[in-house]
């Protein structure tokens, strides 16, 4: 891993771990059980790649986890998305209360990054451009229309979260923009660079 790439996930560590310190000081439950998933899944990559060295089909859908951009770029949506969530050191969600927008923010960056872990996987099966982007595309509206189903059926347990048809048609667009704006930056990430 680069250390470029190894700064900004450990940046992103702290600040989700600023975040952990903001829930347990207000004692915000959901916010604790966010933030402790959130640090668990953002040290994979700086210890999985020292212990285990897949092979096989492995390697291939596994190859996310040990690409330092890819990683790096889903450390800083984890951040931003703990931190508008929980501002660090206050009560504020902007997420679900102060600022319901808030969201936008949160699905271009999952958009960006959910792309370009689809598309990185796809890329080592030696398909063809084309085809890694046919199904990345595929791939990636069955996993957004999938989570946009998934937070609707769970409004009825989550009290203060309720959105409209038109959020959820606004969420989906900024999905795309982001995954728009991964298949025009793919190329200049060195592990989708070609030999």
């Amino acid at each position: 891993m680069s250390e470029r790439g190894r700064s900004i996930i450990t940046l992103s560590i702290f600040i989700v771990f600023t975040g952990l310190l903001t829930a347990l000081y207000y004692g915000r439950v959901d916010h604790i059980c966010r933030c402790s998933v959130a640090l668990f899944g953002l040290s994979i990559p700086l210890w999985l790649p020292k212990v285990y060295t897949p092979r096989g089909i492995f390697k291939k859908l596994l190859t996310p986890l040990y690409d330092t951009e890819v990683m790096a770029l889903l450390g800083v949506f984890i951040a931003v998305h703990v931190s508008l969530v929980n501002v660090p050191f206050t009560t504020i969600d902007l997420f679900h209360k102060e600022w319901r927008n808030a969201d936008m923010i949160s699905h271009f960056l999952g958009g960006l990054v959910l792309w370009l872990i689809i598309a990185r996987v796809l890329v080592e099966f030696n398909l063809s451009w084309r085809e890694v982007l046919s199904y990345s595309i595929v791939a990636f509206y069955i996993l957004a229309i999938g989570w946009e189903v998934a937070e609707k059926i769970s409004e009825s347990e989550i009290s203060f979260i309720t959105e409209t048809l038109g959020n959820k048609i606004r969420d989906l667009v900024m999905d795309s923009m982001g995954m728009i704006i991964g298949i025009k930056i793919r190329k200049k990430l060195t592990s989708f660079r070609r030999s």
